[in-house]
């Protein structure tokens, strides 16, 4: 444990400090000084689920839109900077936080950090490159629509959070992204672009000083709190959902409602998750594919989030054999739900999880991104241990 200055609110395990600026801005950081890299994410609390009816897709938008040019540079030199050093920089959008990422050489640490928050905090967001952005981001929900795969998860969330925020696409709809203005871009990023609703986490090669200093140079200086997110109501599971169209295979996803992010239970689910399906040794992969050879493809997967969670099966067949194939996931899932796992597999899935928990750990970015999202959406950073 030790205290970081000009912060407050700081706790710390080992390498890891976590940090609280006058305005709310939190900053989490873990030095791995054995390493020649730094990783750098601005998290911004704020997703798909957030978005009224009028300009559903906009945090999407926003994560194009921060790399088509700030105040200080255009989309060319955003990205000559950080290519020309070897670095790598993106984001990415869920339904309850974005997220932009760097990547770099220890030595630019300061730029990264310059970069990250001059594009999320002073985009330009000129009318011209919300027009132009508009048409790639129709494209890329036409590209969504003719992958099978992606459809049937986008339905499964349609019926399994029947109205509610998250049966919505983060993309949007081709209807609201048409319809959406630069204001209504620049309104909605005023409001939920603020501190109080970011964590900026690194790890690499830096110390939590050295971030604190680079940071409380940048921050907006607004204590403004975004809007708040209202409680939403959800409807029953809609029990199946058919979409046709010319295909080789049949895409399918059998699931139900599960934990939320936060249950107690988590834990053991995601042990059933892995013994269920998360493997080549898992019963599904064995049954479905190894002894039958009915799917090239099927695996369980599990999501949570802050009020709800889900817990299902994904498997592509051909169309002939869609009865057949769910027969044998249906009699996978009753001897699970009537015997339970076996304790090898209960050693084994917790083996697995432990492990590749650990090895995912190797690198700058993977540290960054796990201690961010701990921040943000757990306000706590679990060690590996726990």
């Amino acid at each position: 444990m030790r205290k970081a200055p000009n912060t407050s609110s700081i706790l710390a395990a080992d390498s890891i400090v976590r940090g609280t600026l006058g305005n709310g801005l939190r900053v989490v950081t873990e030095e791995m000084p054995s390493l020649r890299s730094v990783a750098v994410g601005l998290w911004i609390g704020t997703g798909g689920i957030d978005e009224p009816e009028k300009v559903l897709g906009a945090s999407h938008f926003l994560e194009h839109l921060g790399f088509k040019g700030t105040s200080r540079r255009s989309a060319i030199e955003i990205a000559q900077e950080i290519e020309s050093i070897g670095g790598d920089m993106n984001a990415f959008t869920a339904h309850e936080l974005t997220c932009f990422y760097v990547r770099v050489p220890d030595v630019h640490l300061e730029l990264a950090i310059d970069m990250l928050t001059d594009v999320v905090w002073s985009p330009t967001l000129d009318t011209a490159d919300v027009d132009q952005e508009r048409e790639v981001i129709l494209e890329e929900i036409r590209m969504r629509d003719d992958q099978p795969d992606d459809v049937v998860h986008e339905t499964f969330m349609e019926a399994m959070f029947a109205g509610h925020p998250l049966s919505r696409s983060v993309l949007g709809t081709p209807e609201s992204v048409a319809a959406m203005t630069r204001d209504d871009i620049a309104n909605y990023h005023a409001a939920h672009y603020v501190p109080s609703n970011t964590v900026i986490a690194v790890a690499g090669n830096a110390t939590h000083e050295q971030v604190t200093s680079l940071v409380e140079a940048r921050r907006p200086d607004t204590g403004a709190s975004r809007p708040k997110r209202e409680a939403a109501s959800i409807d029953p599971v809609r029990p199946l959902i058919v979409t046709r169209r010319p295909s080789e295979q049949a895409h399918v996803v059998l699931g139900h409602r599960s934990f939320a992010r936060e249950d107690p239970d988590r834990y053991a689910l995601a042990v059933l998750n892995q013994a269920l399906g998360g493997g080549m040794a898992s019963r599904l992969f064995q049954e479905v594919r190894e002894k039958r050879g009915l799917a090239y493809s099927v695996y369980s997967f599990r999501s949570a989030y802050a009020d709800v969670g889900a817990m299902a099966v994904y498997v592509g067949t051909g169309p002939e054999k869609v009865h057949e194939t769910l027969s044998v996931v249906r009699d996978v899932l009753s001897e699970v739900i009537e015997n339970g796992l076996t304790d090898a597999e209960v050693a084994s899935s917790k083996g697995h999880l432990t492990g590749a928990t650990a090895l995912a750990l190797e690198s700058s970015s993977s540290r960054m991104q796990r201690i961010g999202r701990g921040e943000l959406i757990e306000n706590t950073i679990p060690t590996l241990d726990d």
